[in-house]
C-alpha cells in the first residue's frame, strides 16, 4: 500500500489566526490538507499502526488511558508513506509561523485512533512529558476522516498556556480532577468541540491544557498528530519521570544543555 500524493507548498496565516493562536493557545487551520489528500494517507496510517500497536487488549480490560485511544508513536521512523505525511512542509509551514520562527523540529509522530466505544482521553498538558520549553512546542491534531463531536472531538481550555506547567499528573482520572479543578479555579474559557473535515487541523501549544471525549459512534476516530518544536531549543534537565523516559526515547544520545537536534528530530522550514 502506497500513496503519490506529494502534500506539496506551504500554507500562509493571517496575522490574526497568528495572534489568535498565541492569545487562545489553540488554533483551527480549515483544509490544511485536501480530503483527497488526506484520504489517500489514512489507510497506509492505519496500516502502519496496526503493524506496530503493542495494545491487543479489549476495551473492558484496559484502564482510563488504555480506552482512550490506540496510540502508535513514530510511524514516520517505520513507513516511508507516512514519512511523507509527518515531513510535509506545509505542516510544518503552519507551525512555524505560530511559533515564529523560521524553521521547525519534528519531536515525534502520533496515530490516535479511538475506537467505537472508545473512553474520554482526560485533561492534560502535553509539555508535561516533554524535557524541552513547552512554550516552543506545538502539536498539530489531524483527523483523516470527518468527525463529528460524539468521536471524540479535542475540548481547549482557552489561555491556559500563559499559565505554563499546572501539573506533572500523567494522563489519568486524577488528571482530570485536577484540571477539572484548576480550569474552575482560573477561570479558562472551555472551546467547546467542534466537527472537522478530514484534512481540517488543529495546534495548540505545548501548555495548553485540554481533552476529548468517547466515541460514541460506529466509526473509529482515525487521528494522526505531529509534535513540532523551535529549531535551536536545548534539552532541559527532566523535571519528572515522564520527561527523562522522553529524553531517552525521542531525544536518544541527548543529555541536558544539549542542542535538541538529534538524528530522529528532522528540520522543517517555510520560506520567508
Amino acid at each position: 500500500m502506497s500513496v503519490t500524493t506529494p502534500l506539496a507548498g506551504t500554507r500562509r496565516l493571517s496575522r490574526a489566526d497568528i495572534e489568535r493562536y498565541r492569545r487562545d493557545g489553540h488554533l483551527l487551520v480549515p483544509s490544511l490538507a485536501s480530503a483527497e489528500e488526506a484520504g489517500s494517507f489514512a489507510p497506509v496510517i492505519a496500516d502502519a499502526a496496526a503493524r506496530h500497536t503493542q495494545q491487543v487488549r479489549p476495551l473492558a480490560e484496559r484502564d482510563t488511558y488504555g480506552k482512550a485511544f490506540l496510540q502508535v508513536m513514530n510511524l514516520w521512523r517505520e513507513d516511508g508513506d507516512v514519512a511523507r505525511f509527518v515531513l510535509a512542509e506545509r505542516f510544518a509551514s503552519v507551525a512555524a509561523q505560530l511559533l515564529g520562527v523560521a524553521r521547525v523540529r519534528v519531536y515525534h509522530d502520533q496515530a490516535l485512533f479511538k475506537e467505537p466505544g472508545g473512553g474520554y482521553t482526560p485533561w492534560h498538558q502535553d509539555a508535561m512529558y516533554w524535557p524541552l520549553d513547552g512554550h516552543r512546542c506545538i502539536t498539530m491534531w489531524m483527523p483523516l476522516i470527518d468527525i463529528v463531536p460524539q468521536m471524540g472531538a479535542l475540548t481547549f481550555a482557552t489561555g491556559s498556556h500563559a499559565d505554563g506547567p499546572l501539573s506533572d499528573v500523567t494522563i489519568s482520572d486524577a488528571s482530570e480532577a485536577h484540571f477539572e479543578s484548576v480550569i474552575a479555579q482560573r477561570g479558562f474559557a472551555r472551546a467547546k468541540p467542534r466537527p472537522m473535515r478530514a484534512g481540517d487541523a488543529t495546534f495548540h501549544n505545548g501548555w495548553t491544557i485540554h481533552k476529548a471525549g468517547g466515541n460514541d459512534t460506529d466509526t473509529l476516530r482515525a487521528v494522526m498528530t505531529v509534535i513540532y518544536f523551535a529549531d535551536g531549543l536545548t534539552v532541559q534537565e527532566p523535571a519528572n519521570s515522564a520527561q527523562a523516559n522522553d529524553l531517552r526515547t525521542w531525544l536518544p544520545g541527548l543529555r541536558p544543555g544539549d542542542l535538541a537536534a538529534g538524528p530522529t528530530n528532522p528540520a522543517l522550514g517555510h520560506p520567508g
